[in-house]
């Protein structure tokens, strides 16, 4: 079973990229997913990360990153909207599990997103409990509109990052964490068509703004946030 307390954030991050640069270029290991794998995690877990992402079906978390049982702690809502549910499950990934990273998984033609985005423009009320979700997208649709944004690449990155921010806003338990060094929480953005996921927002992964944190991890593709 993955050590967490052997890997730092940024180590668990270049795990997470490698995995993807796997999938990406149709060479995955499919790691940790044998009856061996089965019985040594029966007992207790230790994710190296925790992820929260989009229900969307096409963003199945442990194949995009080519990873297995026990590795990654998997917190998924439509358009990534929190709650308290959804807070309480990545602290406890978290303070209970010790997982050094939390990661914000978005990704292109989210239909959250995008009735968010109607809805913003021709006042359109969504049905049932769809309108809550739309409701939550909402702060970051009008963020990225009053920054003049028209593309959907920017209205998902727009939202990552305001769900980094809110996490970290919302709680003390990632936030000081992440002060002390012990987690980070990055934000990444997933494209459909080819399976890359990229670096649009991060909350202390070990590394100055700039700096490319993909150039330890062989063709992974990340765009680092200015």
């Amino acid at each position: 079973m993955t050590d967490t307390q052997t890997l730092t954030p940024r180590e668990a991050l270049e795990t997470l990229l490698a995995g993807n640069h796997r999938f990406v270029t149709g060479i995955p290991e499919h790691p940790n997913q044998d009856a061996a794998r089965r019985t040594e995690t029966a007992p207790a877990q230790a994710p190296f990360a925790v992820l929260f992402g989009c229900s969307d079906s096409r963003l199945a978390a442990e194949i995009i990153f080519d990873q297995g049982l026990g590795d990654m702690f998997v917190v998924r809502t439509a358009g990534h909207v929190t709650g308290p549910e959804v807070l309480g499950s990545i602290e406890y990934g978290v303070s209970v599990l010790g997982a050094p990273l939390v990661v914000v998984l978005g990704h292109d033609s989210c239909g959250a997103v995008a009735a968010t985005r109607a809805a913003v423009a021709d006042g359109a009320t969504a049905p049932g409990y769809v309108r809550d979700v739309v409701e939550r997208v909402t702060p970051s649709v009008l963020a990225a509109n009053a920054a003049g944004h028209t593309e959907d690449a920017d209205f998902i990155a727009e939202h990552v990052r305001h769900t980094v921010d809110l996490l970290l806003e919302r709680s003390r338990c990632l936030s000081e964490a992440v002060a002390e060094g012990s987690t980070a929480v990055v934000g990444l953005t997933y494209r459909l068509a080819d399976g890359t996921a990229r670096l649009v927002a991060g909350r202390d992964v070990d590394a100055d703004p700039g700096t490319d944190l993909g150039a330890a991890v062989d063709g992974a593709a990340v765009v680092v946030p200015e």
